[in-house]
């Protein structure tokens, strides 16, 4: 399973290291745009975010929804690359 994770962090000077390690800690990931992970892993919506939610303040907000095959964008190759192999199968 692929999800999109994409939040908005808003306290500033908060340090959420805690948050990009947990998120780099999933099975497999890809991180280009700022505020937006896709993380391939073997766990349910709730259960990445149960991970998740403890790294994160009160006024954050955090979006967790599982990748579709109807897609387009403009990223480099290396991004389609990962999306086609963890997402679409494509080896």
């Amino acid at each position: 399973m692929v999800y999109v994770v994409s939040y908005d962090l808003r306290k500033p000077g908060q340090d959420y290291k805690g948050l990009f390690d947990e998120l780099q800690a999933s099975a497999t990931w890809w991180h280009f745009l700022e505020s937006t992970w896709l993380i391939a892993t073997s766990e349910g919506a709730s259960e990445l975010y149960d991970r998740l939610r403890m790294h994160l303040d009160q006024g954050d907000s955090i979006l967790i929804i599982q990748a579709g095959t109807d897609m387009q964008g403009w990223l480099p190759k290396e991004a389609w690359e990962w999306i086609e192999r963890e997402l679409l199968g494509v080896r």
